[in-house]
């Protein structure tokens, strides 16, 4: 069974409710008909009647939810919700309404909030901030968590490296230019989100253009201190670095550049050191190895709220409202 199939059993042995807010984008609708058919999550999709009816034709979305904002009997108690939720920055009754009403992602994370979703998946045809923006101010950060990140959750077909060539790669959609702490962060949250997900122990990798010292610069320095702080606060997850990518996936390379490591060769999580290199690395093995790519995915947030690359596929949809759903469960 395919990595992405043994998610979605795992997520019909406990249906949770995903939201869809794209009604406008057909890619959308079509993973949400193939989601109601295999039966892997209970779906909720908003949007106006105009558009639920444009979007679907040909396709089967009778067992969804709708909700149409202007219309839903849910809207006025969300929209009294949410400037109580942001009073404190000032929000008004008519910008709340003007929020909900206007930008489907704020209806959807305050249905996430209100109990009434158990997840929410956007993306599709907008932005990344666009989609994280309302996640972070309605549903916030989950307790305890120091940031909010994103990875990618790539599966390499034909390929006997990280675990039968299923990795995380992260950061590779939020976390532009993160310092030591912020790296250690990641590192700690994609372990967390690998074993939850791939149900494998993670080998954390800290990626950088230098193995075990074999060049000096500020950039490697970073990292470096990124392993440190690591090692220091998550004892009980295997990380090192910092590591050449072939040094960390690579046994014959790693018994050569690091012998000592006990995650050089068979890493599979693979912490980048920025947003540019982690965004570059994910899609060129995606494009030439021809790898799925699910996410971004998001971690940190109080509830999964999951980001998609505006290129994705309807395919890649349902892989990710399937891994919303686990996290879910996992909630």
């Amino acid at each position: 069974m395919s990595f992405i199939e043994s998610i979605k059993e795992r997520a019909k042995t406990n249906k949770k409710t995903i939201v869809l807010p794209e009604s406008m984008d057909r890619r959308v609708m079509e993973a949400a008909s193939k989601v109601l058919k295999e039966n892997i999550a209970n779906i909720i999709i908003i949007g106006t009647d105009e558009e639920i009816l444009r979007n679907s034709q040909g396709l089967d979305i009778s067992h969804a939810t709708i909700i149409n904002p202007y219309t839903s009997e849910l809207t006025e108690d969300l929209i009294l919700k949410l400037v109580e939720l942001r009073k404190n920055k000032g929000m008004t009754y008519d910008e709340a309404k003007r929020l909900l009403l206007e930008d489907y992602m704020y209806y959807a994370c305050m249905l996430v909030k209100d109990g009434k979703a158990d997840g929410c998946v956007s993306g599709a045809c907008h932005s990344t901030s666009n989609t994280l923006r309302p996640a972070l101010q309605i549903v916030k950060t989950k307790p305890g968590v120091e940031l909010v990140s994103a990875f990618f959750l790539m599966v390499v077909p034909n390929c006997d490296f990280g675990a039968n060539g299923t990795f995380i790669f992260a950061d590779c959609g939020l976390e532009q230019n993160p310092d030591s702490s912020k790296l250690a962060a990641i590192a700690a949250s994609s372990a967390d989100s690998f074993k939850l997900l791939v149900n494998e122990e993670p080998k954390v990798a800290f990626l950088s253009h230098s193995t075990m010292g074999s060049a000096k610069h500020e950039d490697v320095d970073k990292v470096v201190e990124a392993v440190k702080i690591a090692k220091e606060k998550y004892p009980h997850y295997q990380m090192d670095g910092e590591l050449q990518l072939d040094a960390a996936i690579i046994p014959s390379v790693a018994a050569s550049k690091a012998p000592n490591s006990s995650v050089a060769g068979c890493a599979n999580v693979l912490v980048f050191p920025d947003l540019d290199a982690g965004n570059i690395g994910y899609k060129l093995v995606q494009r030439l190895a021809k790898a799925e790519a699910y996410g971004p995915i998001c971690q940190g947030i109080a509830a999964p709220v999951n980001d998609l690359s505006r290129g994705c596929s309807s395919d890649d949809i349902v892989g990710v409202i399937a891994i919303t759903a686990v996290q879910a469960q996992n909630n």
